[in-house]
């Protein structure tokens, strides 16, 4: 049972460490700033979710002794991340939109615009 939680947390990591170059590479190809933070945000997101799930799975279960400290702060830091990532990234949208950046395609409806009038 071990090994096999062992290999959970594992592709666990290995998928949250894939999303989140995901969103790096995300990053340097996106056309505009909106698109950027998109990617940044969303996949680096379910790359928390990953390397958060995996790290919980091996300091409770795979490690020689379970680790209830290393699990608690793994568990508030992961939480910590995927509440304040996509805050973060409204904020800076709104900001950016106000500063008088536009995405490089038209936009179909434009919430912030109606936001900040």
């Amino acid at each position: 049972m071990s090994m096999l939680l062992k290999i959970v947390s594992d592709v666990l990591i290995a998928v949250g460490a894939f999303f989140a170059l995901v969103g790096v590479i995300g990053i340097l190809r996106m056309p505009d700033t909106f698109c950027r933070m998109q990617a940044s945000t969303c996949v680096s997101t379910l790359g928390v979710v990953g390397v958060t799930l995996g790290g919980l799975i091996h300091a409770l279960f795979v490690a020689e002794t379970p680790m209830a400290g290393a699990a608690v702060k793994i568990v508030v830091i992961g939480l910590l991340i995927l509440v304040t990532s996509p805050v973060g990234a409204h904020a800076i949208a709104k900001g950016a939109y106000k500063a008088g950046i536009r995405p490089d395609k038209p936009m179909e409806t434009d919430d912030l615009g109606r936001d900040s009038e």
